[in-house]
């Protein structure tokens, strides 16, 4: 069984279908939500960042107006540690013991009849400290390091003997800074007990996730928690775990018999739902003199908090982004008084694709060689891992097609020679890949009697376009009209789904959602293969095709009859199949699933006075398979390049020193790209559907940020001749 080859849908530039709703002020958000008699809560911080509390002073706030109750470790009650799921362990539960491990770290929660009322009496909560020093720069010889900590090492061939007896080796240090998410919309949790029930909504990339923690913190069934979420402001990745707030909202729900709402500030923004870590890398490439790689070597460390664990394997990609027989990488984490690391948007792959690519340029420049001709020289149509080939890559076709619409021919190779004005012009480029990522998800579809169909799963769209491109997947797969097609999500009470994270939702969702509407279709198709007055009679349920409505069998349109007849003869009011989608496997498949691919194209301005960047022109071609929405998937590689421009020039979470607090947490202080900053965005899809999949898509939420810092910091290079090996590039290291 199939639908009609000519797809119209699929792939067509079509605006999201939940547009209407968010620029009419209509889609409701997290903070959006209120119920009758809710109160309000308000986080106490700490004010140092290690050692333990001696005493908290709660009794003024107690009696502060509209205050109902103040919760800190010595009368919060006692609840259960969070599962471990795909990304590491829970974070752990709040307001458990006296330990302070950070600046900024939940010390009191105060509930009160109005947000006002529970912020005043906030500030009236005071705590005595036994402070200790802090350990707070990530290289401190004192600090404990987790090492390999998650199994990713990898080691290949004879890597230090390679080295020492290459042509050329090039052996550097790269450094990256914190950064912080900073989505436009706060996030924000209400929950509401109803004896053992709880619903919630939460600011969430991952309703699922959140259902089976609260049961579990709680002790309670699955079945007893319902999680919605139909918008998210943003996310980048914070919203991928179940912080202490949300529990602590949950708690001081049940505790007051009350739905209580909690809004974060933008200040506590920094320190409660992540960042991305800090991280230095080392890394040495040993190449013959015609630019063949045969060793490297790549080792990270990076921040890691007191009591948590961050899943952030820098070198995980050097391992197979090119061909080279002689590979080490390892990663380690160094425990400091930070608040808790987590993924950010392409975690860990930005970080070390920039030292890698900042690398294989420094290279290129040494060999006297253009820098496009080496990487094109270590290319592999295969994962040197296992040696099977890739299910999908076109990152050749990315080279060829971006170089040609940057005109990256045009380029004179020795920095500082190209000008215009007093502005020093530099041509910079970069590889970029994001690892294949998914996990299992299911979906449901149903056909209504009048036509119309619904398709169901309890994932989320973060602006990533979700809503509108499995609806335009699921009228594909059963021949409606757009129209006619709702997909619903945000609800953990619907079939469960996979994270929006990870590059991996609209595979595994889109897998689940044609498998769903591929059995649905099915039912149909059996149904009226025993029926006497059907058209379809004795047409077998695999040779049929799905067209405006109606079933037919394959390349007989005039022969067949709708969705509505079929309903209507058999007495039903609808029809619902259930569907689900597992993660490849490559030695099943005979090849390794591929990620996202790209190669990315910058020029750069830099006032030869005063050192102060600009960027002009940014091309970015990309192998994402099959594209279902062209317009969302450029939106998307449009976000991740504004997000990449970020990380190379501006983002840096500033902590002090002395003190561990955070300096500029706020968005005043802390520099973000915006519209001034960023040019005309050139984006280019190549390639094919990938062969791993039936949808035969490849993710392109977070390939569109990987190989845009390095690419910028290869451009500043070939405009000053000044490598620099630090993000973000700033104004006076130029000077």
């Amino acid at each position: 069984m199939s639908t009609v080859e000519s797809r119209p849908l699929i792939g067509a530039g079509i605006s999201r279908v939940d547009g209407p709703r968010k620029v009419t002020g209509t889609a409701p958000y997290p903070m959006d939500f209120s119920v009758p008699g809710q109160a309000y809560g308000a986080l106490v911080q700490s004010t140092i960042s290690a050692g333990r509390i001696v005493r908290m002073h709660t009794g003024e706030a107690e009696g502060a107006p509209g205050v109902l109750c103040v919760l800190t470790h010595e009368n919060a009650p006692k609840v259960g540690t969070g599962p471990t799921s795909v990304l590491g362990a829970s974070p752990p539960p709040p307001l458990r013991n006296d330990r302070v491990v950070h600046h900024g770290q939940h010390i009191a929660f105060v509930v009160a009849e109005t947000p006002e009322q529970a912020t005043a009496a906030a500030r009236l909560v005071q705590a005595d400290y036994e402070a200790t020093e802090p350990l707070l720069d990530l290289q401190d010889p004192r600090a404990e390091h987790v090492v390999d900590p998650w199994g990713m090492d990898t080691s290949r061939g004879e890597p230090a003997a390679a080295l020492e007896s290459a042509e050329v080796t090039l052996r550097a240090m790269y450094t990256t800074a914190d950064n912080t998410h900073n989505p436009l919309g706060l996030f924000a949790t209400l929950a509401v007990w109803e004896g053992d029930t709880l619903t919630v909504h939460d600011t969430s990339q991952w309703p699922s996730m959140v259902r089976t923690t609260l049961a579990t913190v709680f002790g309670i069934p699955e079945s007893a928690v319902r999680v919605l979420v139909p918008f998210v402001g943003g996310g980048f990745g914070s919203g991928l775990r179940v912080w202490p707030h949300v529990i602590l909202t949950a708690m001081a729900a049940r505790l007051t018999k009350r739905p209580v709402k909690l809004v974060l500030t933008r200040p506590q923004m920094f320190t409660s739902v992540g960042h991305r870590p800090s991280g230095v890398q080392w890394l040495s490439v040993g190449v013959t003199r015609d630019g063949d790689l045969v060793a490297l070597d790549h080792r990270s460390l990076s921040s890691l908090s007191m009591e948590d664990n961050d899943y952030e394997p820098y070198t995980a990609g050097t391992a197979f982004a090119y061909a080279c027989p002689h590979v080490i990488t390892q990663d380690q984490q160094a425990r400091i008084n930070v608040a808790v690391p987590t993924s950010m948007r392409a975690p860990a792959e930005a970080q070390g694709n920039f030292a890698l690519e900042s690398a294989l340029d420094e290279l290129a420049w040494t060999l006297g060689m253009d820098p496009l001709e080496l990487r094109l020289r270590n290319h592999t149509d295969v994962d040197p891992r296992n040696g099977l080939p890739w299910s999908g890559k076109a990152l050749l076709e990315c080279y060829e097609v971006g170089a040609r619409r940057f005109g990256w021919s045009d380029r004179i190779p020795e920095p500082r020679s190209m000008r215009d004005g007093n502005w020093l012009v530099g041509y910079g480029m970069a590889s970029a890949m994001f690892p294949h990522f998914a996990q299992p998800c299911a979906a449901q579809a149903t056909v209504n009697s009048d036509g119309s169909a619904l398709v169901r799963s309890a994932a989320t769209d973060i602006g990533t376009g979700t809503y509108t491109v499995m609806a335009q997947l699921a009228a594909e797969e059963l021949g409606l009209p757009l129209d006619q097609v709702r997909f619903d999500l945000g609800d953990s009470d619907m079939p469960n789904s996979t994270m929006a994270g990870g590059s991996g939702l609209t595979g595994a969702l889109g897998n689940a959602v044609h498998n769903a509407c591929r059995r649905l279709v099915r039912s149909f198709a059996e149904l009226a293969h025993g029926d006497a007055e059907s058209p379809l009679l004795g047409v077998p349920p695999d040779g049929v095709e799905c067209t405006d409505g109606r079933i037919h069998p394959a390349g007989r349109p005039d022969r067949g009859e709708s969705y509505v007849d079929i309903l209507a003869r058999h007495g039903l009011s609808e029809l619902t199949a259930n569907g689900n989608s597992t993660p490849p496997d490559a030695e099943t498949l005979g090849m390794s699933p591929a990620g996202a691919y790209g190669a990315k194209f910058v020029e750069v301005r830099v006032d030869a006075d005063l050192g102060l960047i600009r960027i002009a022109r940014v091309v970015s071609a990309i192998d994402g398979g099959r594209i279902l929405n062209a317009k969302t998937a450029r939106s998307q590689i449009v976000g991740g390049t504004v997000g990449g421009i970020g990380m190379a020039l501006y983002e840096d979470t500033v902590t002090d020193p002395r003190t561990g607090r955070i300096a500029n947490g706020t968005l005043a202080d802390y520099l973000v790209a915006v519209n001034a900053d960023i040019p005309e965005l050139d984006v280019i899809f190549v390639g094919e559907p990938d062969r791993a999949t039936p949808t035969g898509t490849k993710g392109v939420g977070e390939v569109g940020l990987v190989g845009i810092a390095p690419a910028i910091a290869n451009a500043v290079y070939h405009a000053t001749g000044k490598r620099l090996h630090t993000l973000p590039i700033t104004l006076d290291a130029l000077l």
